[in-house]
């Protein structure tokens, strides 16, 4: 049966389709396809628009260029002392040459995921169960520096290696939190120790400096006392010397002798006239009748004591 001409023409519109379709390739960004022609590689696609020979070449692996996280499988490790610990983790890496992940490994993911937990057990094989919770940034470091030499000819690029968890048995962890538990009653009680310690320490030490004070009170107390008392019996003898001056001068004066006379007999005069008010036994001179020989001994001790006195 013979095919019509518009048959013919649909047939070759298809057959031109596809053949445009396998000799324009579009590849998303950050992504690498490799090109085999004749079954031998012969070039790398890069992002964007690419041309390709037909029924010759063949897009043959398609590589993401981006990180990559991949979850290491937990497993368990056996520490130095011989304790086992299960070590969950999660590995990074990027692929950095796209022919070498092609043809340098059959499966590099495996290969990174078997290597990650072969290094793994051999870095946690050196330490002792308590350094393996205090060292995890060395265990992260030992791991991706292993890793990556051997990546390198299966053209990835570990990045990183971080470990998630760390779980050792049962009666480790029992043994550890116990152990925790005391810790931290050793602390309260050296923390509450301390405490009692200073309390006592400044309590003593407000006490002396209480003590101190109140010395310091009394003893500056008592010299401003002193001070006083010198200063009243200072001033108390300079206005005695200033009054017998002023008497000495007053009976130098004209008509002061007979003055200081006249004083003398009614303060003599007066003291007798009181005591003879009282009930009181008195001792009197032999001769009361002779007043002015008293008095006169009287003045003379007056005037004595008068040219004695500086001016």
């Amino acid at each position: 049966m013979e095919l019509s001409i518009g048959t013919i023409a649909l047939i070759i519109f298809i057959l031109a389709v596809v053949f445009i379709g396998k000799t324009i390739q579009v590849v998303p960004q950050q992504h690498a396809w490799v090109v085999e022609r004749l079954g031998k590689y012969h070039a790398i696609l890069g992002p964007g628009l690419n041309i390709v020979v037909p029924f010759i070449d063949r897009i043959a692996y398609k590589h993401l260029l981006k990180e990559i996280p991949l979850d290491v499988p937990p497993q368990v490790c056996i520490t130095k002392d011989n304790t086992q610990l299960q070590v969950d983790g999660i590995l990074y890496f990027q692929v950095t040459d796209p022919m070498r992940a092609s043809y340098g490994s059959s499966n590099y993911v495996a290969a990174i995921t078997q290597l990650a937990q072969t290094t793994l057990r051999s870095v946690i094989g050196r330490m002792e169960l308590d350094k393996t919770f205090e060292e995890r940034d060395h265990i992260n470091t030992a791991i991706v520096n292993a890793i990556d030499e051997s990546a390198t000819n299966w053209g990835v690029k570990v990045l990183r290696y971080e470990i998630k968890d760390l779980t050792p048995p049962k009666e480790i962890l029992h043994a550890m939190q116990a152990q925790i538990t005391a810790e931290r009653e050793k602390r309260a009680l050296i923390a509450a120790s301390e405490g009692r310690r200073q309390e006592q320490i400044n309590i003593a030490a407000g006490e002396r400096e209480a003590a101190i004070a109140k010395s310091e009170g009394e003893k500056q107390a008592a010299i401003n006392r002193a001070q006083g008392q010198a200063a009243a019996i200072i001033a108390i003898a300079q206005a005695t010397a200033d009054a017998l001056r002023q008497t000495a001068s007053a009976i130098r004066e004209p008509g002061g002798a007979d003055a200081v006379n006249l004083k003398v007999a009614e303060q003599y005069v007066n003291a007798f006239a009181n005591l003879a008010k009282t009930n009181n036994s008195l001792v009197v001179p032999a001769d009361v009748s002779n007043l002015s020989g008293m008095i006169a001994t009287a003045l003379q001790v007056v005037k004595s004591q008068s040219r004695e006195t500086p001016r």
